[in-house]
């Protein structure tokens, strides 16, 4: 199965829960977009992987036109739902690739992706991508799960991560992300980490991991060393683990003038 059938497996068949997933509906990241497009209202907006369609929904009132854009049909039949169920009418629903945007160059004044980036194929392609659909001084508004700079904790999180979802591709590196978008022409605005926890159950269940994969992974979150469970809070209670934390960047980067 290539990495994309993965991520249409995996969504297509968890759609509904992403509406009402709290780690997506909710958070101060969501407030902290929501702020920033304020302050930067720009044209109108595209919502890259809209997934539950939370930015877009969020969104839809500072902006005259807002696209929201998934890869999967169920997840954007749910956010359409979702959305339209709040009373918003500027927002259009469009299947499509983060790695090939169905826009012209220079479309958007403002691109967002929020929890996504971790699923797609090739994140140098999707940062080409957005960069070529934002006009001039256009803003780009990035929020994912990233992985620490310090490689056997990296291995650590990205394994967990792919063990619990065979879709996940790599939660980058914050120095990763820095590198990747400056060498593609944007420059960095504004960069904040916050924490991120996970109860281990309710995160398995988002995924549907059947039984042994949980098992295994609750296993090797418990023979970890003292440091890994120290670095990524790993909550244990007879052996089961309870909750760990990760780590999330919020990133805002804008696009200047091309020549």
């Amino acid at each position: 199965m290539s990495e994309k059938e993965s991520v249409l497996h995996q969504f297509g068949k968890n759609a509904e829960k992403y509406v009402t997933s709290k780690i997506h509906a909710k958070g101060n990241d969501l407030a902290m977009v929501v702020e920033i497009a304020r302050e930067n209202q720009n044209g109108d907006l595209l919502d890259i992987a809209t997934g539950g369609g939370h930015v877009a929904n969020a969104l839809a009132p500072l902006f005259t036109n807002v696209v929201a854009l998934d890869l999967t049909p169920e997840m954007l039949e749910s956010a359409k739902k979702f959305i339209t169920s709040n009373g918003h009418t500027n927002v259009s629903f469009i299947q499509g690739d983060a790695l090939n945007l169905p826009f012209p160059n220079q479309t958007f004044g403002t691109v967002t992706c929020r929890i996504a980036p971790h699923h797609f194929p090739n994140v140098n392609q999707f940062i080409k991508e957005a960069f070529r659909v934002l006009k001039d001084n256009g803003l780009f508004i990035l929020v994912d799960n990233v992985a620490p700079e310090l490689d056997e904790y990296d291995h650590f999180y990205n394994f967990v991560e792919k063990k619990r979802d065979p879709s996940h591709v790599r939660a980058y590196k914050k120095s990763e992300w820095i590198t990747y978008l400056e060498k593609e022409g944007f420059t960095i605005q504004t960069f904040s980490t916050f924490k991120k926890t996970f109860n281990f159950d309710v995160w398995c269940e988002m995924m549907d991991v059947p039984q042994q994969d949980k098992e295994e992974l609750n296993a090797f979150m418990n023979a970890a060393s003292k440091n890994l469970q120290q670095h990524f809070s790993i909550e244990l209670l007879n052996d089961q683990v309870q909750s760990f934390q990760g780590q999330s960047m919020l990133l805002v980067a804008s696009k200047g003038e091309t020549h």
